[in-house]
């Protein structure tokens, strides 16, 4: 995100009874510790705040009046051998064509569009995204939005703009009391109800006609689509036609018609009426910087646009069996942290359970539980290769979580794991020491290969808070063709964009190899690693509960 605040900005007071997370995305500041307590304090006196009734939410559930529409056309002759349990996949590895894709996919609709995210940020990408939502509404396209409520800060007039026209529904899921302020100030003056809040929609879901969908890792901000200036997450999304899309469309449906989806005119400020809601949303829109951005001929797969291809009325796709997995909206029910996994994680580890040769794991936040260690163990055990890539210290969003996955890195080396953590910037070595010049990639894509014939795609990260706070989604795919593509990615990334983590020589610590010139530079300690930052985090995370993280 842009905001100062991105993935979980709910640090906590322990010592003062109270606790301030900071959910979704956030970096660590210790200024906030200090805020915290004051606002909380003057939540306290305030008084707190309650969510209204829901009212009305009519039950509906995806089209299936769809054959007679273009896509539905198209994702027929794009599989003419198809099997009734097979379905159409694609990948879609570069951001300028994943949003490509769920725009061309909009336009196209001509009956239904069903999208769930947990963040539709209010910069281009998101404004464009919304106007092309409006527009398939004016054609007669039914729209149902799903949107999580914790990043919606700030966007109520947005929202309730698009939620204003004919044919579009927009529901908040699991929302906070508080709607004015920040992200933090929502979370603070809410922490009344923290069991509950603590819980989000982290699914990611577009599906079009009930014919085509994708789903992956990818929120709509600018910064999942190769638009962010500086810094732009390196994620992955997986397109699908077939079987998997109606199933996708079922797990639309039970998160659309669940107790926690509440229709987002029963939140906001009644003064904001739908017309000048209307009014701000044309305006906001119809910005300058919501123009079209060039799309690249071909993504690192060598694949056209999915608007080229649905011009030419068939999509190139790889037939596979999918098995859609995901966890029950009443996931996000108050309570404290379970520490049984969720239906994602648990398809997720009995996956890797089932390796026999290889597993190549890719989670931007790896904070691995009890369960996940026992299963790498496991693994290495039986003479399979694993191999982890995850951020480094310069690459991540959350330094707080980095903190807790730096834990592990000394148990998961013993056990044989492979490590590997993406180098900021240019491949040179200079930016690997820690001058940062240039694009900051930073690792996003919560992907598995298996035996190089099994993948898992999804929107789970491999930490204890998509394990057991969170709601996920994902694809496990039996495709060796697919489960290839992404390995080459992988190992393309660990070569040149990674450094890989080791042992010291048998004895304390840990060296980081980075590839660089004619012989890797070797770090004898974290690089990037300030003692400011360095005491700034031990002092933070004695603060904060890994299952939080």
């Amino acid at each position: 995100m842009t905001a100062s605040f991105t993935r979980s900005p709910l640090l906590i007071a322990h010592c003062l009874g109270l606790r301030l997370i900071a959910m979704g995305q956030a970096r660590v500041d210790l200024r906030l510790a200090a805020a915290a307590f004051v606002l909380v304090l003057a939540g306290m006196l305030v008084g707190c705040a309650s969510l209204p009734d829901a009212g009305q939410r009519p039950v509906s559930q995806a089209r299936t009046d769809v054959a007679d529409t273009r896509l539905a056309a198209v994702a027929t002759a794009s599989m003419p051998a198809a099997g009734e349990q097979q379905s159409g996949l694609r990948l879609l590895p570069a951001g300028d064509q994943a949003f490509e894709a769920r725009i061309a996919l909009a336009r196209a609709a001509q009956k239904s569009i069903d999208a769930q995210y947990y963040q539709i940020a209010d910069d281009a990408s998101g404004r464009q995204f919304l106007r092309e939502l409006a527009a398939a509404a004016a054609r007669g396209v039914r729209v149902r939005l799903l949107v999580d409520d914790l990043h919606a800060a700030g966007e109520d007039a947005l929202l309730v703009g698009l939620a204003a026209r004919p044919n579009v529904e927009l529901r908040m899921f699991n929302p906070l009391p508080v709607r004015d302020g920040g992200v933090a100030a929502r979370v603070l003056f809410s922490a009344h109800q923290f069991s509950r809040i603590n819980r989000r929609m982290h699914n990611k879901l577009l599906v079009a006609d009930n014919a085509i969908a994708v789903t992956g890792g990818r929120n709509i901000a600018d910064e999942y689509f190769d638009r962010s200036g500086p810094a732009n997450f390196i994620d992955m999304d997986m397109l699908a036609a077939g079987p998997a899309v109606q199933a996708l469309s079922a797990v639309f449906d039970g998160y659309w018609n669940s107790e926690q989806a509440y229709p987002i005119q029963r939140l906001v400020d009644p003064s904001l009426t739908p017309e000048a809601a209307r009014q701000q949303f044309d305006a906001a829109v119809q910005q300058a910087d919501t123009a079209e951005l060039p799309v690249a001929t071909r993504d690192p797969l060598g694949q056209s646009s999915v608007g080229t291809q649905l011009a030419s009325g068939r999509l190139a796709l790889h037939m596979a069996g999918v098995r859609v997995i995901a966890d029950a909206p009443a996931k996000a029910n108050g309570g404290d942290a379970s520490p049984t996994d969720g239906a994602v994680m648990n398809g997720k580890l009995e996956l890797l359970q089932s390796a026999r040769s290889e597993v190549l794991l890719a989670s931007p936040y790896f904070v691995p539980s009890r369960r996940t260690m026992a299963v790498l163990k496991q693994a290495t055990a039986g003479r399979v290769r694993v191999s982890v890539m995850t951020n480094s210290l310069a690459t991540t969003d959350e330094p707080l979580v980095h903190v807790g996955y730096a834990r592990y890195r000394s148990a998961l080396l013993d056990m044989g794991v492979s490590l590997y953590e993406l180098m900021p910037g240019a491949e040179d070595t200079r930016a690997a020491a820690g001058e940062l010049r240039g694009s900051l990639g930073r690792l996003h894509a919560k992907v598995a290969v298996v035996d190089t014939r099994w993948l898992y795609i999804g929107s789970m990260n491999m930490d204890r808070r998509s394990a057991h706070c969170n709601t996920e989604m994902g694809l496990i795919v039996d495709s060796p063709e697919l489960a290839g593509q992404v390995a080459s990615l992988l190992r393309g990334e660990r070569q040149h964009l990674s450094y890989e983590v080791r042992s010291n020589g048998g004895g304390q610590g840990l060296q980081w190899i980075a590839p660089g010139g004619a012989e890797p530079v070797v770090f004898a300690q974290e690089p990037n690693l300030s003692w400011a930052t360095q005491l700034r985090l031990s002092v933070v995370s004695v603060f904060v509960n890994e299952e939080l993280l």
